[in-house]
């Protein structure tokens, strides 16, 4: 990752002995991992891992049994939902909530929403401040708009567009608010091959451009160990590897967890 977005102290989110539990089910069972500044760090495991449940704990979603998550040093655990982008923290879903009947850039110019201060009467009225915050907001999807290489289409109603170009409107809309820490839930799912080699290129140069660190969850496994930092995997719950992606590849617990067995010579 590029030194210049490792600035700050200490790792940008933190999670810590975090436990959830639906009845007697445990989701995730002590779950401990750090994302450093400026990183991008994949998160794995078979379905039911627990993976989903992180990611709606770290929304405020879903509140932990135990445990804590902080974020730039404070505790999310105390935050709303509706604060969770004012924060900081921008997320994509796994299926599309676009306004599909709106062009692109009105969709990318919501994703700024959370950054607003002025009220409904301000926005209705066109008070100066109103005004000025929607010349900043179309101002920041143009940016997003050029780097997402969605210009041709930025006039088209999201539903005539092909779903690999609906994700990078997704995307964008994500980022206008500008995160410090980009969640990205299956953002290969539903692409093509091809589709799946620029996405690698696309979530590279949003940190490298924009110094957004990202923790995204994937099942597409040549998409996450090319993308990635790190790696962490889980398994019912638990962290069962936690490192450079070659590593976790290779550990015998991970392909357990994967395929159910551990072939000779796999790290333990």
């Amino acid at each position: 990752m590029p030194a210049a977005f490792r600035e700050g102290e200490g790792p940008l989110l933190r999670v810590r002995d975090l436990s959830v539990r639906f009845g007697g089910i445990v989701a995730l069972d002590r779950l401990t991992f750090d994302v450093e500044r400026g990183a991008i760090v994949g998160l794995i495991g078979p379905n039911g891992a627990g993976k989903t449940t992180l990611f709606n704990c770290l929304s405020r979603l879903y509140d932990p049994a135990e445990g804590e998550i902080e974020f730039a040093g404070r505790s999310l655990l105390g935050l709303a939902p509706h604060a969770i982008a004012a924060a900081g923290i921008g997320r994509t879903f796994q299926n599309l909530a676009l306004f599909r009947s709106l062009p692109v850039f009105q969709n990318v110019m919501l994703g700024r929403h959370c950054r607003a201060r002025s009220g409904f009467l301000a926005h209705a009225t066109r008070m100066p401040r109103a005004q000025r915050e929607e010349r900043e907001a179309a101002e920041r999807a143009e940016v997003l708009v050029d780097l997402l290489q969605l210009g041709r289409v930025a006039r088209e109603p999201v539903s005539a567009l092909p779903f690999g170009t609906q994700k990078r409107v997704e995307l964008a809309r994500a980022l206008a608010s500008d995160p410090r820490l980009l969640l990205l839930d299956e953002p290969a799912s539903g692409l093509n091959h091809e589709e799946v080699g620029e996405l690698v290129a696309v979530i590279r140069d949003i940190r490298d451009r924009l110094g957004v660190t990202v923790l995204l969850v994937e099942h597409h496994m040549s998409l996450v160990m090319n993308v990635s930092d790190k790696v962490v995997a889980l398994d019912f719950g638990r962290k069962i590897a936690d490192g450079p992606p070659a590593l976790v590849r290779d550990d015998a617990e991970v392909i357990r967890a994967y395929l159910g067995t551990a072939p000779a010579g796999a790290r333990h």
